[in-house]
């Protein structure tokens, strides 16, 4: 009974059917969108041999994902949320299978790789993260309508193994089949894996507006961020998340940490990377606790106070090597630093859980505490908190270690980020003493 206490609660899926189905469709379709993500990188570089190129599928998609992130959030207040989900849905399967055809029409009549070959990709991979986005936020708006309000912390919670599970097979089975099959026929099994998203979302109820909202647009949009002005709890929440992921993103230094200070070159970059991850899993797979807390504004403080300690230890980690006169430090993995690897694996690992942890409650605050009709627009809202962090983080960091050195950006980051989200829980005493027996945004 004691270690069942710790592990999640899975609740959510024994006493909401709807949740169960929508959450295993979720997961599924979630592999393979994670799978076309890397396979689309694959196919524009096997056309084009441009590392840039594959860069520009996310540079492209960011501001339509920001926009869609508040006009889906609009959408879902203002219309039947089942409805939305089919229609994004159906978007999003539809462009899955463009992508199939391109790749298959591509392998049929081989092309050069010009900037005509290559922007068809583009625009369903532009399409596909809209659908995704708009998915996204009238999916977690739903979760209240669904299940009773005591288990939404529990859901958020499984959410965290879902993305976990997403993020680890998508990619690994993409590397697989695109060397086995090719890649057409990858794209293929995502368009098969995709189809799980539809019966998770038809099976739901019905869930139309409770009361009356504008239908989207400028007035509904002002009604938001009306709302959120006066929502310091959920305002608070935000600005949280921003701290962290601006002052706190390490994953762009990681090429360059493999390369010059710890060694191991991409398989350290690799290590590094499935270190934050596998946190992420394990902070939602012995999660059991969420459930019995109430305290959700300490507990989001608390949890990113510890990410900034470790951001700061991976960046002493990096100081320290980056001093080191002896020793040989190289892209080989013969030059690998044991210890260095190990500290700082563990310390992104620790980044990894702390971070799930504030996901949790900051999810969880936003669902139980906002009204009905605001949720899907504060949804919205923090897509696009969750979208825009890291790209501001990544520059931050990229600006630092151009100006003072590789270690500067995470050892600063790190103490500004416990003092700055000190100082918040000390302004906001009505945040640091939220209860969650007692929600308000």
């Amino acid at each position: 009974m004691t270690a069942r206490r710790h592990f999640v609660d899975l609740a959510p899926i024994r006493e909401s059917p709807a949740f169960a189905r929508l959450y295993i469709g979720m997961t599924i379709s979630g592999i393979g969108a994670q799978l076309t993500v890397v396979a689309v990188g694959l196919q524009i570089y096997a056309l084009t041999g441009s590392t840039l190129a594959v860069s520009l599928v996310g540079g492209i998609a960011l501001l339509p994902m920001v926009v869609a992130g508040l006009w889906g959030g609009m959408l879902a207040d203002a219309f039947d949320r089942r409805r939305v989900l089919i229609v994004a849905t159906i978007v999003g399967w539809l462009s899955t299978a463009a992508i199939a055809a391109f790749a298959i029409v591509h392998m049929i009549h081989p092309t050069d790789g010009g900037v005509w070959d290559v922007f068809p990709y583009y625009v369903a991979a532009t399409i596909n993260s809209i659908a995704a986005t708009i998915n996204g936020a009238t999916r977690m708006s739903s979760y209240p309508r669904i299940l009773p309000a005591h288990l939404v912390p529990s859901a958020a919670a499984l959410g965290g193994i879902s993305q976990g599970i997403q993020l680890t097979a998508g990619p690994a089975l993409a590397g697989v089949l695109a060397a086995l099959i090719g890649l057409p026929l990858t794209f293929l099994v995502d368009v098969v894996l995709f189809a799980a998203a539809f019966l998770g979302i038809i099976t739901l109820p019905r869930m139309p507006p409770l009361v009356a909202v504008a239908r989207p647009g400028l007035k509904s949009l002002a009604d938001g961020m009306r709302f959120l002005r006066n929502a310091p709890n959920i305002r608070a929440g935000f600005l949280v998340d921003i701290i962290a992921m601006t002052l706190g993103r390490p994953y762009v230094l990681l090429p360059a940490a493999g390369a010059v200070v710890i060694g191991g070159g991409p398989t350290t970059v690799g290590l590094l990377t499935a270190a934050a991850a596998v946190g992420t899993f394990l902070a939602s797979l012995f999660s059991g606790a969420v459930s019995r807390t109430r305290r959700y504004g300490a507990a989001i403080g608390g949890a990113v106070i510890v990410y900034g300690a470790l951001i700061a230890l991976f960046g002493l980690v990096l100081l320290v090597m980056s001093t080191r006169a002896s020793g040989t430090v190289g892209p080989e993995w013969s030059g690998v630093h044991g210890v260095a690897l190990a500290v700082a694996g563990l310390a992104l690992l620790g980044t990894g859980a702390a971070d799930e942890v504030s996901a949790i409650f900051r999810s969880s605050m936003l669902l139980t505490a906002a009204p009905d009709e605001m949720r899907g627009r504060l949804q919205g809202t923090f897509t696009v908190v969750v979208t825009s962090g890291p790209r501001l983080g990544d520059l931050y960091a990229g600006l630092l270690t151009s100006a003072v050195a590789l270690w500067f950006p995470p050892l600063l980051g790190g103490l500004l980020i416990m003092v700055l989200v000190a100082a918040l829980l000390r302004a906001l005493p009505g945040f640091r003493a939220y209860d969650a027996a007692h929600p308000s945004p």
